[in-house]
């Protein structure tokens, strides 16, 4: 069975960190483009960081860019992304999830599609207060 399970998020105050864990099941992290996602109420999922198992390269939304690093340890099988100086615009569930197709393009926007996802991770609650 494959499966994506997520660990971390909470409660933090603007300007903190958080680091939210993606361990994977019955996939290969090093073979899937294994990709971040948040939804906030009210509002459609949106992509926010993507590892590319093809050039092994990341890619992030403008939202988050220079703030979250997505990252991964092959011997544990888990993909990680370290949130640093938050906003209370980030607030919103989290998803990993992951896509084994094979995917090769410049452009952020190419990774970071929900719907090209199949695998999705439970969802975690990131607030950050101000």
């Amino acid at each position: 069975e494959v499966r994506l399970v997520q660990s971390g998020g909470g409660l933090v105050q603007a300007g903190e960190s958080l680091r939210l864990s993606c361990a994977a099941s019955g996939l290969n992290v090093d073979e899937w483009n294994i990709g971040w996602f948040r939804q906030a109420p009210g509002k459609d999922r949106e992509g926010i960081a993507s590892l590319s198992s093809s050039n092994g390269r990341s890619y992030y939304a403008n939202s988050v860019k220079g703030r979250f690093t997505v990252s991964s340890d092959s011997a544990k099988n888990t993909v990680f992304l370290q949130m640093d100086d938050l906003k209370p615009e980030d607030t919103a569930v989290y998803f990993c999830a992951a896509d084994d197709t094979l995917r090769i393009s410049p452009l952020a926007s190419d990774y970071l599609r929900p719907r090209d996802y199949r695998v999705w991770g439970q969802g975690a609650q990131v607030t950050v207060s101000s």
